[in-house]
Formats: C-alpha cells, sequence, structure tokens
C-alpha cells in the first residue's frame, strides 16, 4: 500500500479549521456506507486494462476487512462500476477528444458491460446484501455519474468512505462532490490507490484541507465502534 502521513502542517491547518484533525473521527455506522470505486478488472488486470493500476490489487485485503466490519456493524456497502456506453461519447464527449483513438478504443474494449475488464476483481467479497452501481463519469455523485446520492438517502446514509482507485481521478471526484451534496466524507487513506505515492498523497493533502477527513481502515473501525458509544450515551 502507499505510505501516508498527515504532514504536520496540514493536520494544524485541518485543526485550526475544523476544531480537530479528524472531524469524522466517530462514525455511526448505521448511517455510513462505503463507497468502493472502480474495482475492476479493467483497472486491475494488465492484460485487459485499459489503465493498469498496479496498486489496486494490495488494497483489496484492506477494503474486503473494512467492508466485513461496517455490515457487521449495521452499514452499507456500495460497488462501483466505471462503465462506458453511447451516451458517454455523446454527453461526455471532451473525456473521448482528449485521448487518442488507441487510448478510446482501449477504455471501450474495458469499460462497457460484458466486457472483462467491466467485471469487479474476483478478489472483492461482495456480499448479496451489498449494492452494485454504473457510474459513467469520474465522480460518483456528479449529476449524469450515477444514481448513488439516491440510493444513500433513501436508506437515511449520510456518511460515505471513499476507497478505490484511482486516488487522484476517480476516488478524489467523487469524494469532493460527496461532500458538496452534503454528505460527511472520509477518503481511506489506504483502501484507495494510484499510480504513484506522490499523486496518492497529493490529493489526500488536498481533499483533507478543504472537503472532509483521511482516516485509515483501522481508524474507521474505531470510529464505529465510538459512534455506536455516541449514540448509546445519547
Amino acid at each position: 500500500m502507499h505510505p501516508f502521513v498527515i504532514p504536520p502542517s496540514v493536520a494544524a491547518r485541518v485543526a485550526a479549521r475544523c476544531g480537530t484533525v479528524h472531524p469524522f473521527a466517530r462514525l455511526d455506522p448505521r448511517r455510513t456506507a462505503l463507497v468502493v470505486i472502480d474495482m475492476q478488472n479493467g483497472f486491475m488486470r494488465q492484460d485487459v486494462a485499459h489503465v493498469w493500476c498496479p496498486m489496486a490489487e494490495r488494497i483489496v485485503p484492506q477494503v474486503n476487512r473494512l467492508a466485513a466490519a461496517l455490515r457487521a456493524a449495521g452499514g452499507a456497502v456500495y460497488w462501483i462500476q466505471n462503465t462506458l456506453d453511447a451516451r458517454c461519447e455523446v454527453e461526455w464527449s471532451i473525456m473521448q477528444d482528449m485521448a487518442t483513438p488507441e487510448a478510446r478504443a482501449r477504455r471501450a474494449a474495458a469499460m462497457r458491460e460484458g466486457t472483462v475488464g467491466h467485471q469487479l476483481w474476483p478478489g472483492l467479497e461482495v456480499r448479496p446484501e451489498d449494492e452494485v452501481v454504473r457510474k459513467y463519469r469520474y465522480s460518483a455523485f456528479i449529476q449524469g455519474g450515477s444514481d448513488l446520492p439516491e440510493r444513500l438517502r433513501a436508506r437515511g446514509l449520510d456518511t460515505v468512505l471513499i476507497t478505490g482507485t484511482v486516488t487522484n481521478v476517480c476516488c478524489e471526484s467523487s469524494a469532493r462532490d460527496a461532500m458538496m451534496l452534503n454528505f460527511r466524507t472520509v477518503m481511506v487513506s489506504d483502501g484507495c490507490a494510484a499510480m504513484t505515492d506522490e499523486e496518492h498523497a497529493a490529493a489526500l493533502v488536498s481533499f483533507h484541507l478543504q472537503f472532509g477527513d483521511v482516516l485509515t481502515v483501522e481508524e474507521c473501525i474505531t470510529g464505529f465502534a465510538g459512534g455506536q458509544a455516541q449514540v448509546a450515551a445519547a
């Protein structure tokens, strides 16, 4: 996994703004969703990937661990699948225009429904009670991206834990938009994967400074217990 420690200068700025370095250290698991972004063969299996992120396979045990802990505590798990369809080519044509014909062809081969690349990574522990959501933009929360916000609100979920790949594109985009749609948002530092340590760290620092919290898997699990105790005391 990527090494990451919140820089002291960043911690100080967050504490000055929020009154604490970790504003979402306590998590009510019954109101929390784990959102797993793009953990698909098309990013993780080198022979079919249109963009291969080697680090993504290494975070699978952490994602599975967090999913199991959240389910056990009464929360929900959502597996997000990056999906390319005919609408994307029209409604999101700029993304297509920014890629070479070869890159567009690779993306289409890997991200269309029914392809091997579109499938979730087989090592993920997806349970029948989980939900799988198609995503048509980098962000799962932007208009036109998916129906995830509506699904979460329908179940009374107001807190999201963002994991998956890649940290600084689809994960960060989803996390920022989630916060701006009024979800309490956490990026899970050892549950996200990027192409480089530098890109991973830059995304987490930028997010933490203004948009939400950055916690480890262990801190999230500890936060479930703290949140449950807080609810019980109230």
